[in-house]
């Protein structure tokens, strides 16, 4: 009994169980479609993204803006000044609560499902929304978190309506969908 005692003890004295965990930002990606022309679908990114979970179940992703890649500069330039307006609002934010001890203790190669309310901040709204995750821990001190399914963003629901038709005109489009698919992949290591 006390053998196990000290084990348990061990184990949550362990670095990994009560350090921070940092988003690895090259093991991590954020994607999002947009669709214009009516059936033209086309995949992007944001390249620069950071964040932390707390060991108080502290989670939040910070997204750059200006890191928007489409693979076409142009358009790029015309997300981060008309869409995004990136000289006023540099980032958006994503926070959530999440229950650390119970994916601190999952074993090395499991994964679990989990519904969570997110906190999207972008400009100047917060948009409450719910995901369905995927939690695998891909090593002693690597978590990976990924949507089951994309989250489906409507633009006017953060102010971004206007900069979506901004962008329509400006590239003579007949039309740009405001209802956009969003996925990630995160990797956390505990730090």
């Amino acid at each position: 009994m006390r053998r196990i005692c000290l084990i348990v003890l061990a184990a949550l004295m362990s670095p990994a169980v009560w350090a921070d965990w940092t988003l690895d930002n090259a093991g991590s990606r954020l994607s999002f479609v947009s669709t214009k022309a009516t059936n033209v679908a086309e995949v992007h990114t944001f390249d620069s993204l950071s964040g932390s979970v707390g060991s108080d179940g502290h989670a939040r992703v910070v997204i750059q803006l200006a890191s928007v890649n489409t693979l076409i500069p142009i358009r790029d330039e015309r997300m981060r000044e008309m869409l995004f307006q990136t000289e006023l609002f540099p980032t958006a934010t994503v926070d959530a609560r999440l229950d650390i001890v119970r994916f601190i203790n999952m074993p090395v190669s499991t994964s679990e499902i989990l519904t969570t309310e997110l906190l999207l901040n972008l400009g100047d709204t917060s948009l409450p929304m719910t995901a369905e995750l995927l939690v695998t821990r891909i090593a002693a001190d690597r978590v990976l978190v990924a949507t089951t399914k994309p989250i489906i963003l409507n633009a006017g629901a953060v102010d971004l309506a206007e900069g979506v038709e901004a962008l329509r005109e400006v590239a003579g489009l007949p039309s740009i969908s405001q209802a956009v698919p969003v996925s990630f992949v995160l990797q956390f290591v505990a730090g």
